[in-house]
């Protein structure tokens, strides 16, 4: 049986729609955001008190030490730096945000905090109980707690004044170690999300995507293959912890932060404290920084380190300011919403799983191969079997390379969704890209599934020919077969769910 070109390429286009309907009934609720409807406060705030951005009387004379600190199963090393000026001064600790960063990163804030008075540690994050899958902030806030005794404890702090900072992830860190050490003297959380760190990661993607002009689909692999990821952490609740905070809080935001959901994040905040009994708290959005309060990634904000050092330095008194909410007018588009989990067939488990089995299916023609001719003949023939043996070697070199650019293009697709995903993200963390090199990935991993597909019509309507010419695969080809169609099955069916095949295109 001859198919010609045009018939198999309704067939291909049949099994895209079915593919592509697969897709959608297999997949998840859609993840699409809502407009956030602004509460009035945020439409206009009043200006930061000029009392709090005053100028900061400071001295080029501080001093560093370097220490080791004992922490649960390891040791981390701590660096201190102290003003030079008698008597006993304010003291923070800072707490980093995601990754396994060092201290370094705090030393040009803290050497501004130390020449204006205040005494600083930073410390290197833990390497024993934190990684890319899993975290736990209570182990991470007992670490901040152990800082905060070793300054509390030195004679140049006053140690009713010895407080937290905390940046990013460390906005679910600090809360933790502030409700449990009621003796911490205050808590300074800078872009601190406040909401699940998924919801987080998902409205801080979801800006980017739109800043990218990327297509909806886009959008769609990568919630969908967040939703099926089983880390526990990423679906963490802050908001007992920040009702448990019975401390002076100072929260700073900059607008053109992407990565932080900054009015929820206000609103969370504020309605912890509230149902707390707290009403000790000041937020300060400042007009152009970003989430590490730098403009556009060079120098700080002009306001943020006197901001910070002033309000420090001045407790009590400016633990209740006469306006709570004050700066820039942030803009937050979209609400940060939940990512929809996935389906049991959407887990991160059932996706390893069956690219493994279709992994095996590749590795099984190579391998099965190289053992024949290793053994120098054909597994499955048999005396009085010609007529096989001469339909294998007229059928076989004709099916063979169909199968070998079915693996490579497989392979390729994987490949190419990763470093998609990989680019996106990149893009996202360092605010960088732009739509052609989105759109051109997209086309890429696109045309790859596509070209999959046709590959594997192509080669099935090729055995199904042999076959019906009275070809009889042997044993060892049988394997190849099943190995390469079966595995290349199984990554289009991941491909529709993760909606390659989805339309619009």
């Amino acid at each position: 049986m001859n198919v010609g070109r045009g018939t198999l390429g309704v067939i291909a286009g049949v099994l895209m729609v079915a593919l592509a309907i697969v897709g959608h009934v297999l997949s998840p609720p859609a993840f699409d955001p809502p407009p956030l409807s602004a509460s009035p406060q945020f439409h206009d705030l009043p200006p930061q008190p000029a009392a709090e951005v005053r100028p900061v009387a400071r001295t080029d004379r501080f001093r560093t030490e370097t220490l080791l600190v004992p922490a649960k199963n390891e040791t981390l090393t701590a660096t201190i730096r102290a003003p030079l000026s008698p008597g006993r001064h304010p003291a923070m600790v800072f707490v980093q945000g995601s990754g396994s960063g060092d201290g370094g990163e705090f030393t040009q804030q803290a050497e501004w905090l130390a020449r204006a008075g205040v005494v600083t540690l930073a410390y290197d994050k833990r390497t024993v109980g934190y990684s890319f899958r899993s975290r736990d902030f209570g182990l991470l806030a007992d670490d901040a707690l152990r800082m905060l005794r070793v300054l509390r404890g030195r004679p140049d702090v006053d140690p009713a004044r010895a407080g937290l900072w905390g940046v990013s992830e460390g906005g679910w860190v600090v809360p933790i170690a502030a409700s449990r050490d009621p003796k911490a003297a205050f808590v300074v959380l800078v872009s601190s999300p406040n909401v699940s760190p998924l919801r987080q990661v998902a409205w801080a993607l979801n800006e980017q995507l739109l800043r990218l002009h990327a297509p909806t689909g886009v959008r769609d692999l990568l919630t969908r293959a967040m939703g099926g990821v089983g880390f526990d952490f990423l679906r963490y609740d802050g908001v007992p912890a920040l009702r448990g905070i019975s401390q002076p809080v100072l929260a700073l935001y900059g607008t053109d932060d992407p990565s932080i959901p900054f009015v929820e994040s206000t609103r969370t905040l504020t309605g912890a404290l509230a149902r707390g009994g707290n009403s000790d708290y000041t937020i300060r959005f400042l007009a152009g920084a970003d989430h590490a309060m730098r403009i556009r990634g060079g120098p700080f904000a002009a306001d943020y380190l006197p901001t910070l050092a002033n309000w420090i330095k001045d407790l009590p008194r400016t633990a209740r300011p006469p306006v709570p909410i004050a700066g820039a007018t942030p803009v937050q588009r979209f609400e940060a919403a939940d990512v929809p989990a996935a389906p049991w067939w959407g887990d991160s488990t059932i996706l390893w799983l069956t690219l493994c089995l279709a992994a095996v299916g590749y590795v099984a023609a190579p391998v099965t191969e190289m053992v024949v001719r290793l053994r120098g003949r054909d597994l499955g023939l048999h005396a009085g079997v010609g007529a096989r043996v001469e339909d294998s070697v007229q059928l076989w070199p004709t099916i063979r390379p169909r199968l070998r650019r079915m693996a490579w293009t497989g392979l390729g697709e994987l490949a190419a969704v990763l470093a998609f995903i990989t680019l996106i993200v990149l893009f996202s963390v360092n605010q960088a890209g732009a739509w052609p090199a989105v759109q051109a990935g997209w086309l890429v991993v696109r045309l790859l599934a596509i070209v999959m597909l046709v590959q594997t019509v192509t080669t099935f309507a090729a055995v199904i020919a042999g076959l019906q010419d009275g070809w009889e695969p042997t044993p060892w080809q049988k394997i190849v077969l099943g190995g390469v169609l079966g595995g290349t099955a199984l990554l289009l069916l991941t491909a529709a769910y993760y909606g390659l095949f989805a339309f619009p295109w």
